[in-house]
């Protein structure tokens, strides 16, 4: 299924879906069922995901109404996945070899690690990764030191946590802890061919790029990104990089080339990667990129990846579409992808 026919699935609460897959609510933090009898919210604010472990992964929470953390996947494949998902979350502090994991779902590492990568776009380890930072990312919230919300999470050593810092936290731990405090990021918004355009940065580099419809929710959405960082305007000194921004979108250059300062998994960067790699003008599907990434099961995955983009435009995520051609979603609205297509398109010719 793409997300058009999960949310046509979703608007008709169709119960035969349960279990296949749940949607999250950006706006209340919360995932259900596609039965869930609750009003129904704006597309803008789902996300969709394959199984209830990755919309918690993500920072949702259970519906207490329809209970989609309960709801029995009527796939094996899925069942399977989501079993060694609970068994690596109800036992952090284990660490399991993929040999016994597979051993506790009757099945052999190999089929496990691609059950894996076809369902999640990630292995069975990634995950495991991905459950501990969350714990580490939690304690630090409850108010724990560094150094205990380390040990807390399963961290063998400071060096292993503080080497991925940068990829999975976008700051130091200590910075994280604060929630952002202490971290400057500047911002400044114009107009441009699709709207209002916001870029903010840190001094290490771009951390978003937003396209909307007007300044208020624009800059509402970085600040409930960072909650405690020092968020600043400053129109002069974004400038620069607004106007290579603004270049491509007037179609006077065809990509632009910025320093970041992003958070991503191992899994995003590599997909990222590859849409900055597709010629302007020219798209490649999911499937497609699944592929490329020798994941040929994961295309849902990399379209996860994609709507993940903070820095539109910077990481080209409008040049990836679905099999057949049409758009499929865009974070920012499909016209706005399909505006910027087109003048790529027209660069070219």
């Amino acid at each position: 299924m793409d997300d058009l026919s999960r949310w046509e699935t979703v608007l008709a609460r169709d119960s035969t879906y349960d279990g296949r897959f749940v949607y999250a609510v950006r706006s209340t933090g919360i995932y259900c069922r596609p039965s869930c009898p609750s009003r129904r919210p704006q597309r803008e604010q789902v996300k969709f995901f394959p199984i209830p472990e990755v919309a918690e992964r993500a920072g949702f929470r259970a519906c207490r109404r329809c209970r989609p953390d309960l709801a029995h996947a009527s796939d094996p494949l899925l069942e399977r996945v989501r079993r060694v998902c609970r068994f690596i979350d109800e036992h952090p502090e284990a660490k399991r070899t993929l040999a016994q994991l597979a051993g506790h779902v009757g099945t052999s590492p190999h089929h496990l690690q691609r059950s894996f990568k076809a369902v999640l776009g990630i292995t069975p380890r990634q995950y495991a990764d991905a459950r501990r930072l969350h714990r580490f990312k939690r304690e630090l919230g409850n108010g724990a030191s560094v150094t205990r919300a380390l040990y807390e999470a399963g961290y063998g050593s400071s060096s292993r946590l503080y080497e991925r810092a940068s990829s999975q936290l976008g700051m130091t731990p200590a910075t994280y802890r604060r929630g952002g405090r202490g971290a400057r990021i500047r911002h400044t918004t114009t107009a441009c061919t699709l709207g209002r355009l916001l870029v903010a940065a840190t001094d290490r580099g771009v951390c978003a790029v937003s396209l909307g419809d007007d300044d208020a929710s624009l800059t509402a959405a970085l600040r409930d990104e960072y909650p405690h960082a020092e968020i600043s305007r400053d129109d002069e000194g974004l400038g620069r990089w607004v106007e290579a921004l603004l270049s491509y979108l007037d179609g006077r250059c065809r990509d632009v080339d910025l320093p970041l300062d992003v958070r991503a998994t191992a899994f995003q960067r590599r997909v990222w990667e590859l849409l900055r790699a597709i010629p302007s003008g020219e798209t490649r599907s999911y499937s497609e990129m699944a592929r490329q990434l020798g994941a040929p099961r994961a295309a849902r995955a990399v379209a996860r990846a994609c709507a993940s983009n903070p820095v539109s435009l910077i990481v080209p995520c409008h040049r990836a579409v679905r099999a057949d051609g049409t758009p499929g979603g865009y974070r920012w609205g499909v016209e706005r992808k399909q505006a910027l297509l087109m003048k790529e398109r027209e660069g070219r010719d």
